[in-house]
């Protein structure tokens, strides 16, 4: 494992909780952060008596001066950040045209999955580039290259995080630094419960394809398809990270406009 220390975002329930739990059984000191103290420490707690070395940090992503606080203390009392989880995320609250969805609402949930990435990675970096290492995963969704109307505030914030990662990552992985779209697919959490378009839905993807990626960026085996739309529901990870070089020399997995021909100027 390179990965000795991880923050987690969104790390009281659902999936954050989930990465938090398989990170520690793999060795790694997690950083959990949340928005509220008394749901994060029972998390810390479990991973304390299981003899993980865990702490809790109260921030809202949305909060730029909060994170960076959340950002020196997770290392100055684990260390310096190997891996960082964006999983801190909303939902749009109802399936409604966008022009009829709740104004407030929406920019919170553009806020909250595209801002709260954005401050984490900017607190992060720097330290990561300076050391010549770090990974970054932010928590993906088939939403992101598929739009989907009922959903118009996700889709937007997911769009746009692919498009960021896309920009960043060339640039720093000349200095080390990984950053990875990795959709888990649908799975079961408290989130996927409340969307009217599941609820009578029963094949869901395992959450251990997304928990397993997770590993696999934390190992560094999958360094060669960063910046590159991942579906950990879908892929055989280690085959598509078998042809990067591949994958290297076209745009595949990277969010670009389809030509309607061969004369498409924009071809």
């Amino acid at each position: 494992m390179n990965t000795a220390t991880a923050l987690v975002t969104g790390a009281a329930r659902g999936i954050g909780r989930q990465v938090a739990e398989r990170l520690a059984r793999e060795g790694v000191a997690v950083a959990l952060l949340g928005r509220s103290a008394a749901s994060l420490e029972p998390v810390r707690t479990a991973l304390a008596e299981r003899g993980a070395s865990a702490v809790a940090l109260v921030a809202d992503v949305t909060d730029p001066d909060a994170v960076r606080d959340a950002v020196e203390r997770a290392e100055h009392e684990l260390g310096p950040l190997d891996l960082v989880v964006n999983n801190a995320g909303l939902i749009d609250a109802a399936e409604v045209p966008f022009w009829e969805a709740d104004a407030a609402q929406w920019w919170d949930v553009v806020a909250t999955n595209l801002r709260g990435p954005v401050n984490v990675d900017r607190a992060v970096l720097p330290g990561m580039v300076a050391r010549g290492r770090g990974r970054i995963v932010n928590l993906s969704s088939g939403f992101a290259v598929s739009a989907d109307p009922r959903y118009s505030a996700y889709t937007t914030s997911k769009s746009a995080l692919l498009r960021l990662t896309d920009t960043i990552a060339g640039p720093l992985a000349e200095r080390g630094v990984y950053v990875f779209d990795i959709s888990p697919g649908a799975v079961p959490t408290d989130m996927t419960a409340g969307m009217a378009m599941f609820a009578d839905k029963t094949d869901w993807y395992d959450v251990d394809l997304f928990l397993n990626a997770v590993v696999a960026v934390a190992e560094g085996r999958l360094d060669a398809l960063s910046g590159r739309f991942l579906h950990a529901g879908k892929d055989n990870l280690d085959a598509l990270a078998a042809r990067a070089p591949e994958l290297a020399a076209s745009d595949a997995r990277k969010m670009h406009l389809r030509p309607y021909g061969p004369d498409d100027p924009q071809r």
